[in-house]
């Protein structure tokens, strides 16, 4: 999703020859169109008609596609809030075909090892929904509930929560947390993981949901809301 018709052509070109199948689109109307077909979206945000930030989250509403962001907007505040919007990676302009291509690499390992597995026939196994007092995670359709209510995650904030099910209540490591819902190889800045912390309290409707342990880490907690 590239409105410069010169750079699209050429980065269409250059992913053709390693294997891949294009569609290129130059507006947010086509790209919102597009991305409910594609298994993978490269969105600039310098679109004529919709911001890039909105076409990615109009997408993230309805569709779990991997997106990278490419962006000439280097300041810390706008990848942060691309991130939050539901952008799984990010890349400033200029950049290399060897950097874009192992983007997109990492990005795919990550949404294919946090894809839940089946028990055969296609049936969930019982672990894949947590309950956790009025909490309710479906691992498997990636859907939380509070009090019975739908709980609107991104992606990564989806991510975050089922790391800190999977020992709710124990501390998970600020490092453990991201190279386990990002990448090992992460070198974005940590403020991200505070960020993604912060919009899931205000999600799950409490910040005592998740507790900070200074100079460590995170632990979901079961609240006394009353």
């Amino acid at each position: 999703m590239e409105d410069d018709t010169r750079i699209a052509e050429a980065l269409t070109e250059a992913l053709q020859r390693f294997g891949h199948d294009v569609d290129w689109v130059g507006s947010g109307a086509e790209a919102l169109k597009a991305a409910q077909s594609t298994e993978f979206v490269l969105l600039d945000l310098g679109l004529p008609d919709l911001d890039g930030q909105e076409v990615c989250r109009r997408v993230r509403e309805t569709s779990a596609v991997p997106i990278i962001a490419v962006t000439a907007r280097s300041e810390e505040l706008d990848r942060v809030l691309l991130l939050q919007t539901g952008a799984d990676d990010y890349l400033v302009k200029p950049y290399s075909m060897r950097e874009l291509l192992a983007r997109m690499e990492a990005v795919a390992r990550r949404v294919n090892a946090s894809a839940p597995a089946q028990a055969p026939g296609g049936a969930g196994g019982a672990a894949e929904l947590c309950l956790y007092g009025p909490l309710s995670v479906d691992i498997r359709t990636r859907q939380v509930e509070m009090d019975g209510a739908p709980v609107h995650l991104t992606r990564r904030e989806f991510d975050l929560l089922a790391a800190l099910l999977t020992d709710a209540g124990a501390v998970h490591a600020r490092e453990d947390l991201i190279n386990e819902v990002w990448d090992p190889n992460w070198h974005g800045s940590t403020r991200t993981l505070d960020v993604h912390i912060g919009s899931l309290r205000s999600k799950l409707g409490s910040r005592k949901w998740i507790h900070s342990v200074r100079g460590v880490g995170f632990r979901l907690v079961l609240p006394d809301l009353q």
